[in-house]
């Protein structure tokens, strides 16, 4: 068995090398892929710098395309059997992989949603920003028929050939609901597990804001009946 953590990467340049590290202290078989949306900040140039390990894949992106995009990117590299999403922002901790994927190692589960709204230790922060994920993920189940507790999470761990039965396209946040939109038509099987949730607020460099809350509404309704 081996992991493959996809790493999307947008101006981070605070916490990647931290992120990195982390990610390669967990003592599981793994390869890392990591895609540098077009930062600005000088994440890339530090990304960059780093010597050449047997694993690490690092990709740039000729632009700035977006999270899902970064995504899709990075699952066309993939060379595990399972498949860990991982932000680059240290709000979720990789630490918690061998919970994650127990589920799929047991044949339990086909997918994994780490869900922060299960009991796990978490940061206290933004009242706001946990009502609208809390809606969205209540809308999203209404038309997916599954009840998730936590649709917009980053921590989605699956099966890597479940990427051969659904075709993703969305660019940015809209990955979440389209993810979870076409998994839910496969009737796949679904686990959820807590997982610790370290927050940041907007001066700390949180990116996802009400805009894109707005626009997760029309891809849940896109993917329902129209994809």
């Amino acid at each position: 068995m081996k992991l493959s953590v996809v790493i999307p990467v947008y101006n981070e340049k605070n916490t990647i090398l931290e992120l990195l590290k982390r990610v390669r202290a967990v003592d599981l078989p793994k390869e890392i892929i990591m895609v540098d949306d077009y930062s600005t900040d000088g994440t890339r140039e530090i990304l960059k710098a780093l010597p050449p390990s047997d694993d690490l894949n690092m990709i740039f992106q000729p632009k700035n395309m977006g999270k899902g995009a970064a995504l899709r990117t990075g699952f066309a590299g993939v060379t595990g059997d399972i498949v860990v999403i991982q932000d680059a922002d240290l709000e979720y901790d990789p630490a918690e992989y061998a919970n994650l994927i127990q589920p799929i190692l047991a044949n339990k589960a086909d997918v994994v949603y780490g869900s922060r709204f299960l009991g796990g230790p978490h940061r206290v922060l933004l009242f706001w920003h946990s009502v609208g994920n809390h809606l969205l993920t209540t809308m999203s189940n209404m038309l997916t028929d599954l009840n998730l507790t936590d649709m917009e999470t980053c921590y989605k761990v699956f099966r890597a050939d479940l990427l051969k039965e659904i075709t993703l396209r969305e660019n940015r946040f809209g990955f979440e609901p389209e993810f979870t939109a076409k998994i839910s038509k496969t009737r796949c099987r679904i686990y959820e597990v807590p997982i610790s949730y370290s927050g940041r607020d907007y001066s700390e460099g949180k990116k996802i804001g009400w805009k894109d809350g707005i626009a997760a509404i029309y891809f849940i309704l896109k993917y329902r009946f129209f994809n």
